[in-house]
């Protein structure tokens, strides 16, 4: 087993892959920890070409990581993943590049009729006939050293990721399906998906008012915490938690004897610097401009009446979705037909590319009363007008 601990041996094993998978494909995966800090702590990486296997040490000590980086970004290989998007963000966050090209077998699997989501172990077994041993997925993976099982358990998602990714890769070749699944890759592979901003954090949070002053006292709080969560690296509740920051913006202190008052206020808040900081930007938001608070992008509205067209656009997805082997949400979303049942303009997905083709003009037509459904031979089916 081929455990990388060292900056030299690392630099030899990419220029091995590299030489041996230059125009082919290498899997990837990773194993972090998160629960006690802000940023994942990467722990161990595990790479397969098409000849040599790898894991890679990160943790150990004066390992310097920017042969793999590179190795991550040579345009002649294919990095292939599952589930991608949180392995992308480490890699993302430790070199601020983004590895590419990439393939993700979940998006994959999804327009090769494996449903929504779908799982590594599920994909393997349905595929290759082999059940995982999941025994080692929660262990500690900072702990030193790792043992003989976590590390066979760790080789074991890239090595049958290789069998998973011929396996669909052949599929969506010979249903000449690749175009597919460009959109969900070209969204992995954009820095802007991972970018982390303060100024956005407040987005996540759910507030009982939408009132603009207070969504900006809101705004002000998240940022401030988010930021003193990154500088730290711990768990934004750590700092303050979710009730404690809609409490302090629903009722603001005007000095730090009124925020000791409230209740749940963590001992850090009290300190001179962080309270007179949290004041500072209440304040700021206090005296923005109304037409500079921030508001809610609200959902559209849904058109009264169009509830029976919803429903008739899910029957249609349904069917053609079971025909053609692909995810419903991969089509089209509640949210998206909801949209597409109020106005024939709307811009979603499912009235671009391969969704429009498969779904989307059958949905127009539905909705603009050019054909409607029918039971032929005990199957539904879209009958155009004459």
């Amino acid at each position: 087993m081929n455990l990388i601990t060292d900056t030299a041996s690392l630099a030899a094993i990419c220029r091995q892959f590299q030489q041996e998978d230059q125009g082919g494909f290498i899997t990837v995966d990773t194993e972090f920890i998160r629960e006690e800090t802000f940023w994942p702590k990467l722990c161990l990486i595990q790479i397969a070409g098409s000849k040599t296997v790898a894991l890679i040490d990160p943790l150990a000590p004066g390992i310097d990581l920017t042969a793999l980086f590179k190795l991550m970004v040579d345009p002649q290989i294919i990095k292939v993943f599952h589930a991608a998007r949180q392995d992308l963000e480490i890699f993302f966050s430790l070199s601020r590049t983004i590895p590419k090209p990439i393939f993700d077998t979940q998006v994959a699997a999804m327009v090769c009729g494996f449903g929504e989501s779908v799982g590594y172990d599920s994909l393997v077994q349905s595929i290759t006939n082999t059940i995982i041993d999941k025994s080692s997925r929660f262990t500690d993976w900072s702990k030193r050293p790792l043992s003989e099982r976590q590390l066979n358990y760790a080789l074991q998602d890239v090595t049958y990721l290789r069998t998973v990714y011929l396996h669909l890769k052949h599929k969506l070749d010979k249903a000449q399906r690749l175009s597919w699944i460009e959109e969900e890759m070209s969204v992995l592979e954009n820095p802007q998906t991972y970018e982390i901003s303060p100024q956005a954090a407040w987005t996540r949070l759910k507030t009982r008012s939408d009132s603009p002053r207070f969504l900006a006292r809101v705004q002000a709080l998240a940022s401030l915490r988010e930021k003193a969560a990154m500088d730290l690296n711990v768990p934004r509740n750590r700092i303050f938690r979710d009730q404690i920051l809609l409490e302090i913006a629903a009722h603001p202190p005007n000095s730090l004897h009124e925020l000791s008052q409230m209740r749940g206020v963590p001992n850090y808040l009290l300190k001179r610097k962080e309270g007179t900081d949290l004041l500072n930007a209440l304040a700021q938001a206090m005296s923005l401009p109304l037409s500079e608070c921030p508001s809610r992008i609200h959902q559209p509205v849904k058109v009264p009446g169009t509830e029976a067209v919803v429903e008739l656009f899910k029957v249609w997805l349904k069917q053609v979705c079971h025909k053609h082997n692909v995810a419903q949400k991969l089509v089209a979303t509640s949210s998206d037909l909801e949209m597409l049942a109020g106005s024939s303009d709307t811009d979603i997905r499912a009235l671009k590319g391969w969704r429009y083709e498969i779904f989307g003009r059958d949905a127009l037509a539905l909705k603009e009363g050019q054909a409607h459904l029918g039971v032929e031979n005990n199957k539904l089916t879209l009958i155009k007008k004459l």
